[in-house]
C-alpha cells in the first residue's frame, strides 16, 4: 500500500506538469486560429462596428494575447474556468452538465470492449493456429478497420431504421417523464447503438493484443512446465496463459483512454449524444474559446485520472511495477 502511495504521489506531481502544458498549448492553438467569437456572432446575427468593438471590450478580445493567458490561468488557479461565451453561464456548469453522459458512455463502451475482447482474445489464443484462432483474427483486423463513424451508420441505417428495434439517436426519450428505473432502462436502449459503433472497435484491438500475449506466453518456461506436471489444458491456459497475457491489456486500457475519448466525439455527433463531444462541436461552431478550453482541461484531467487508475491497477497486478521508482 505504501509503494502505490509513493507511486501515485510521483504520478500526481507529473500531471500536474502535463495539464499545464496542455492548457498552454491549446490556449496558443486555438488563438493562432483565425477569428472568434465576436466574428461567431456577428455572422449569425449581424452588428456593425461599434457593436463589435463592445462585443470584444466585453469578452476580453481587445487584450494582448499573453494578457489573455496570464489572465486565464489565474483564473484556473482559482478553480474558475470563466464564462461561455455561446451559452452565457459559467462554464464549469456547462461542463458538468455534459460530462456524466460522457463518461456512461466511454464506461459502457470500454467495459464492452475490454471484457468481450479479452474473451475472445482467450477464446483464440487458447488453441493457436486453430480454425477458430484464424477466424477471430482476420475478423478482428476487419473490424478495427473500420471507421467509427462509418459503422455508428450502418448500425443506424439496419437497427433503427429498417428493423426499428433502437431508437436513432439521443440519450434518452424527449419529455417523457420517466424516472427511477423506468429512465435507466430508456437510458439504456438509447445507449445501445453508440457503444456498440465506439466499443465494437477497441474490442477488435483487445481481442488481437490478448490473443498475442497468450501465443507468447505459451512458449514460456513456467507454462511448459505446468503442462510437464500434467496439469488440465483449461487450467492451464487461465490460472497461467491467460494471467500474464492480461497485463498488456491493462497498460493498453490507459493508452487507448484518449483515444476512446477522441471517438467519443465522433460518435456523440453521429448519434446526437450531448456529451463533452457534442459541447466542444457547438464551442467550435461559436468559436468560443474558453468553452473550448474548458472541454480540454476537463478531457485531459479524464485521462490522467484513468492512466493514475491503470497504473495502480498493475502496480496490483504485478509487484515488480514501479517498486525501484516508488522506493527512489
Amino acid at each position: 500500500m505504501t509503494r502505490a502511495l509513493r507511486l501515485l504521489h510521483r504520478r500526481l506531481v507529473g500531471s500536474v506538469f502535463v495539464l499545464l502544458i496542455v492548457v498552454i498549448g491549446s490556449f496558443l492553438l486555438l488563438e493562432a486560429a483565425p477569428g472568434d467569437a465576436v466574428d461567431a456572432y456577428i455572422v449569425s446575427t449581424g452588428g456593425d462596428a461599434g457593436m463589435i468593438e463592445l462585443l470584444r471590450h466585453r469578452w476580453g478580445l481587445d487584450q494582448s494575447e499573453l494578457t489573455r493567458l496570464a489572465n486565464y490561468l489565474w483564473t484556473l488557479l482559482h478553480l474558475d474556468l470563466g464564462q461561455s461565451v455561446t451559452f452565457s453561464r459559467p462554464i464549469r456548469d456547462v461542463i458538468l452538465e455534459r460530462l456524466p453522459t460522457t463518461l456512461i458512455l466511454m464506461g459502457s463502451a470500454t467495459a464492452l470492449s475490454f471484457s468481450l475482447g479479452s474473451a475472445l482474445g482467450i477464446y483464440a489464443g487458447a488453441r493457436p493456429g486453430s480454425f477458430r484462432d484464424r477466424f477471430l483474427s482476420i475478423g478482428s483486423l476487419a473490424l478495427y478497420a473500420v471507421p467509427g463513424f462509418w459503422l455508428g451508420l450502418v448500425l443506424i441505417v439496419v437497427f433503427a431504421v429498417d428493423l426499428r428495434w433502437l431508437p436513432i439517436g439521443g440519450i434518452e426519450s424527449i419529455a417523457s417523464g420517466k424516472t427511477g428505473l423506468a429512465r435507466a432502462a430508456d437510458i439504456a436502449i438509447h445507449l445501445v447503438l453508440p457503444v456498440s459503433a465506439l466499443g465494437f472497435i477497441y474490442l477488435a484491438l483487445y481481442l488481437r493484443m490478448m490473443r498475442a500475449g497468450m501465443a507468447e506466453a505459451w512458449r514460456q518456461d513456467f507454462v511448459l512446465a505446468a503442462r510437464a506436471r500434467g496439469l488440465p489444458r483449461r487450467r492451464i491456459v487461465l490460472a497461467h496463459v491467460a494471467r500474464n497475457a492480461l497485463l498488456p491489456l491493462v497498460t493498453m486500457l490507459g493508452l487507448q483512454s484518449a483515444q476512446m475519448l477522441g471517438g467519443s466525439v465522433v460518435i456523440e455527433s453521429v448519434f446526437a449524444v450531448p456529451g463533452l463531444g457534442r459541447l466542444a462541436q457547438e464551442a467550435v461552431a461559436g468559436r468560443d474559446t474558453p468553452l473550448l478550453l474548458g472541454i480540454i482541461l476537463a478531457s485531459a484531467v479524464l485521462v490522467v485520472v484513468i492512466n493514475l487508475l491503470v497504473d495502480l491497477a498493475y502496480a496490483v497486478l504485478d509487484p515488480r511495477v514501479g517498486a525501484g521508482e516508488a522506493s527512489a
